[in-house]
């Protein structure tokens, strides 16, 4: 008798940089999910495909889950709630390098509401010793019951295959719900505004990560050329943020259009000629018609 075909929602939840992003792009082996050390550095809902000879997987990276300070930080976490009644099942993914704590509590007893089954991923195991993991498995299972406990590494990406096994063990029978060729579902313009995000959010400090929005205005392949044209905006909330984007000369604007440039041109297999420009949109964080536009909501 032939085994069923399995396929089905998986949600992958946690705190901000626990390496939720990082582990979702070891699953594709490609860089879909932007990546920084920088608090929410995920804000949409990025679904990513994985399929294998008798399961699909779907995948859905999340917000990082927190105490919101504004408009944008509430989308995040509804975001990441309505995840929980969405998917087939959960990865629950904790920081084993750091002290598990109430961050972590608090998202236990949230997903204590709902029957999907969990898994518990203990991330970051490169950075530590076999005792101190031993400690943090034990801390794990206090947390609440999970139907698997997991240590992985997705950077190293140690204990992938063996996560994705007992993941497919958790899906139900069902078809296949997009085409082998497909990796994620997210529309080309969406992944091109993170990269440049990311840029942005690994080239500065302090309070202009977080305001800044990026929206990509046009793809257009150059005619009787293998060349692509961008053109991108990215919204800051204050002038004094425009000044620190472009740099002195323009410095800082050519490195963050270089850096995504490389990461658009894999995305898209052609060279690309991408073009930046910074607009000023104020306190659009806490407005909730900037946060449509953004398609943050």
């Amino acid at each position: 008798m032939n085994e069923e075909f399995r396929s089905g929602f998986v949600g992958i939840i946690g705190r901000p940089n626990v390496g939720k992003s990082t582990l979702l792009n070891s699953f594709v082996k490609q860089k879909i999910a932007i990546i920084s050390d920088k608090p929410q550095t995920t804000r949409h809902r990025i679904r990513c495909i994985v399929n294998q000879p008798k399961a699909q997987i779907v995948f859905v990276d999340t917000p990082g889950f927190h105490k919101p300070k504004d408009s944008l930080g509430e989308h995040l976490n509804r975001a990441v709630r309505n995840t929980f009644k969405e998917v087939d099942a959960i990865i629950f993914v904790v920081d084993a390098s750091e002290e598990i704590g109430r961050g972590d509590s608090y998202i236990a007893n949230e997903l204590r509401m709902i029957k999907t089954p969990i898994i518990l991923a203990l991330n970051k195991t490169d950075k530590i010793n076999k005792s101190k993991l031993a400690v943090q498995l034990e801390t794990g299972a206090r947390l609440s019951d999970f139907e698997k406990i997991i240590p992985i590494s997705a950077k190293k990406e140690e204990n992938i295959e063996q996560l994705l096994a007992l993941i497919v063990d958790l899906l139900p029978p069902g078809p296949k719900y997009y085409p082998d060729e497909m990796t994620t579902d997210q529309p080309e313009a969406m992944v091109i505004a993170e990269f440049i995000r990311e840029k942005v959010l690994n080239l500065t400090r302090e309070e202009v990560p977080h305001s800044v929005a990026v929206e990509v205005e046009e793809i257009k392949p150059r005619k009787g050329k293998d060349l692509i044209d961008v053109s991108a905006v990215v919204y800051v909330e204050r002038d004094s943020q425009k000044g620190i984007l472009i740099g002195k000369r323009g410095v800082m604007l050519k490195e963050i259009g270089r850096k995504a440039r490389l990461d658009v041109e894999n995305l898209l297999g052609s060279h690309i000629n991408l073009q930046l420009r910074i607009k000023m949109k104020k306190n659009w964080r806490r407005d909730e018609k900037a946060l449509r536009q953004f398609g943050y909501s």
